[in-house]
Parts: structure tokens; C-alpha cells; sequence
């Protein structure tokens, strides 16, 4: 089983002065303990989950992902997950290359459908309704595949978006992988089926997972897509693990690791990420162990 490392604070031991080379030691010990994602949020306030006020430092995902593609060589990179609200998917698909040519190929497209309402009105973003949001979804997903097909540089037509040329130019060097956020089983779910290379869910319970990739198998079906082409991974962040608590990481996530889950993300959310990240490493290798 792989290990992803996901960082959502940035509350750093050092005050901000301190980020910078914090986050570069991230990357070096990512890379060291064997983990082979590294991933940010797409936020722009701090979300209630992390135990943390809005106004806690919050730093854009991916001039930090840019930051971090210096700063290593080898992890995948993307974030978790890229709200589609907050970028024009024609945008969002220059931005996800540039980060793919600059790190060597190791960019991943994470997106869902976005959910922060205050950071939206707080910024003036315009927030649809769920529907209307998993409409433009899907229609990024789209965008997203034509950005990237050398051969089509044509217009798209949606319902949301129009782009008369589709011209990426140069072409990422890896395509991206296409990581969807979330578990909903009507919408979100099918558009895993039929758009993503890799799905992401919440590491509820391992009866809830083995629920959630027995409807994805279905959709599959329905689209005539091969499940086991489509990498599953889990959220491991309830309860939250720290050094002193990895064997019960380890012990945990074998639960899903039996469920075929391929890769579990953990998160520091201490001001110290990579020494959280160096002590929890030996868990790492032991879940590299249950293939």
C-alpha cells in the first residue's frame, strides 16, 4: 500500500517568515520516508475540520505546488481537491501543465465540485448550487481531456463554457492523471467512471469504503470501464496519527489496504510537518509491505 502526504496547515512553528523553508523540508522528507504524493488544499480561508479558525494562514495551492516542484524529485503533486469554482477550466488545465513540464511530469489533476460557501462570498466567487456545480464539473473534466489532446485545438461548447480554441501549447510532459474528490454515489461517483484515473474517499470505515467502490464498479460497468484501471484511495485523517499512534496507523489502514485501496493520504497538522512526516515514516514502509 502507497502512502500520499497531505498538508492542510501552514500555522507553522516559526511564524510565516518560517514557511518557506519548512515546506521545503517537507519535500525532502516526503521523498525520504517513501511516500509518493504530496498534496495541498485548494483553499484560500482555513476549513472548520482542521480544528483551526478561518483566519489561520492559508497559502494558494498551487504557487505552492510550484514551490514544492523545486523542491523535489520524484512525488506527485496536485491538490486536494481543486475547487472547479475557482478557475476557468481552460485556466486551471495552462496552470495544471505548467506545474507538469516544471516537475519533470508529476503533476495530477484533482478536482471536485467545491463546497466552502464563506470563502466563496468572502471573495466574491460566484457559488452555484450544487447541480449547477456539478454541471461545470464535468464540463472541466471535458475541457480538461481536449486542453490535452495535441490533435484538437478546437472550440468546446457546454452549457457553462465556451472556448473557441482548446490550444496547449507545449503539452504537458506527463498527461495528467485525473484524481475526482469525493463519494457521492449519484453524480460523484459515475464521474470517476467516466473521467478519472483515481478516485479519493474518506476513510469512513472499511464497510463503508468496500459500499463505495462496489457503486463505483457499477458505474463502471454502466460506462464500460474497466474498474481496476482507476486507483482508489483513501482520507486517513479521523482519528488523527501522529508518531506516537503509527502502529495503529498501520493497523488501521490494512483494513482498507485488504479492500484493494491503493494508496492511504495522512496529514500532519502539527507546526512541525516534516518532523511529524520523519516519525511516522517506519509506518510507511510497514504498509509498502502489505503490497
Amino acid at each position: 500500500m502507497d502512502v500520499g502526504i497531505h498538508v492542510p496547515v501552514f500555522d507553522i512553528d516559526g511564524g510565516t517568515t518560517a514557511i518557506a523553508d519548512e515546506l521545503a523540508r517537507v519535500g525532502a522528507a516526503v521523498e525520504a520516508s517513501g511516500a509518493n504524493w504530496l498534496s495541498f488544499m485548494d483553499h484560500f480561508f482555513q476549513i472548520e475540520p482542521t480544528g483551526l479558525p478561518a483566519e489561520s494562514n492559508m497559502l494558494e495551492g498551487y504557487t505552492t505546488l510550484g514551490y514544492l516542484a523545486a523542491h523535489t524529485s520524484t512525488v506527485s503533486l496536485g491538490l486536494l481537491v481543486t475547487g472547479v469554482t475557482y478557475r476557468h477550466p481552460g485556466i486551471l488545465a495552462k496552470t495544471i501543465t505548467t506545474l507538469d513540464v516544471l516537475s519533470g511530469g508529476r503533476a495530477v489533476l484533482g478536482l471536485g465540485a467545491a463546497w466552502f460557501e464563506r470563502e466563496h462570498r468572502g471573495l466574491g466567487v460566484p457559488y452555484p448550487p450544487l447541480a449547477e456545480r456539478f454541471e461545470r464539473l464535468e464540463e472541466a473534466l471535458q475541457i480538461c481531456n481536449q486542453m490535452w489532446d495535441p490533435g484538437n485545438n478546437g472550440p468546446y461548447a457546454g452549457k457553462h463554457y465556451q472556448l473557441d480554441e482548446t490550444l496547449c501549447s507545449p503539452q504537458p510532459i506527463n498527461r495528467p492523471k485525473v484524481m475526482i474528490g469525493g463519494s457521492g454515489e449519484r453524480k460523484t461517483l459515475r464521474l470517476v467512471a467516466q473521467y478519472g484515473d483515481a478516485c479519493n474517499l474518506f476513510a469512513s470505515s472499511p464497510e463503508e469504503v468496500a459500499h463505495k467502490l462496489e457503486v463505483l464498479r457499477r458505474h463502471c460497468d454502466d460506462v464500460g470501464r474497466d474498474f481496476d484501471d482507476i486507483r482508489t484511495t483513501v482520507s486517513a485523517n479521523n482519528p488523527r496519527h501522529s508518531p506516537e499512534t503509527r502502529d495503529a496507523f498501520v493497523a488501521q489502514m490494512a483494513g482498507y489496504a485488504e479492500l484493494g485501496v491503493q494508496t492511504a493520504i495522512t496529514m500532519p497538522t502539527t507546526g512541525s510537518p516534516a518532523a511529524w512526516i520523519d516519525g511516522m515514516a517506519p509506518a510507511f514502509r510497514q504498509l509498502a509491505e502489505l503490497g
